[in-house]
């Protein structure tokens, strides 16, 4: 046994505390871990698919996990008086989060991604809508779930969303829309430069919505298909020939 105990911290990140005797207080809870949800998400997906948007993405979380812990080391400011957090709480970084991932994503929606049509326009605008109202209910409820459990002030929060959301559209200008309308621009050749190399080619890099405009989700799944089909086609001659050469046999064998 050591003569000195060592002072140990809890990382604020993952800890949540909460009322037990509340359903409520207990869903908040879970939802308040997104963004660490979200980091794990990325890099599957970044390994996955290798697109170079949700790498960007993945980036620009950590740039705004990083600006978050300087903001509040400037501000210097204290959580509310009962809070069961610790450390400062100007800007909410949770909030600040979900207001960058939110944001960056519709930004994404928006501009770039197009989803195939269902023939009807008023259908596909509603789907549209129904994704950017989700997306803005949960950043929303993540906030939310910050005051109810006690570890922000409104103040803190709404300046979390605030900082978020700005900082996340400036990011996919700058990342996304810029270099694509502009490709001449320094952002444009950077772009360019990053996904054009030896080693992007290497590790597979690219953009499928240079190509498509859903990214290649439908072709993607078009050739699924089409192999698939061709297989069962396949699968379906070589079961027929097996069970014909039984049958052979077996009447060989009562000749």
């Amino acid at each position: 046994m050591s003569d000195h105990q060592v002072s140990r911290a809890s990382l604020e990140l993952t800890h949540v505390l909460y009322d037990p005797s509340s359903v409520t207080s207990f869903f908040l809870a879970l939802l308040t871990l997104s963004p660490i949800l979200l980091m794990a998400s990325y890099a599957a997906l970044s390994v996955y698919t290798r697109e170079l948007v949700i790498i960007e993405m993945w980036a620009g979380q950590f740039i705004c996990e990083g600006l978050n812990w300087v903001l509040k080391r400037l501000v210097k400011q204290d959580r509310p008086e009962d809070s069961l957090g610790h450390g400062y709480g100007f800007p909410s970084s949770h909030s600040q989060n979900m207001g960058y991932f939110a944001s960056f994503l519709m930004c994404h929606m928006y501009f770039r991604h197009r989803f195939a049509t269902t023939g009807h326009g008023t259908l596909d605008k509603a789907w549209r809508l129904f994704l950017y109202l989700s997306l803005a209910a949960w950043a929303g409820i993540v906030a939310y779930s910050r005051y109810r459990l006690t570890y922000h002030t409104p103040h803190q929060i709404l300046w979390g969303l605030g900082i978020g959301i700005i900082y996340g559209v400036s990011f996919y200008a700058a990342t996304e829309l810029i270099p694509i309308r502009r490709p001449d621009s320094i952002l444009g050749r950077i772009r360019r430069t990053i996904l054009l190399n030896p080693l992007s080619e290497w590790i597979e890099l690219k953009d499928g919505w240079l190509v498509y405009p859903d990214g290649g989700r439908a072709e993607e799944w078009k050739l699924w298909r089409e192999r698939l089909d061709r297989g069962e086609v396949v699968h379906d001659r070589l079961h027929r020939s097996i069970t014909a050469e039984r049958t052979l046999k077996k009447g060989r064998k009562e000749l």
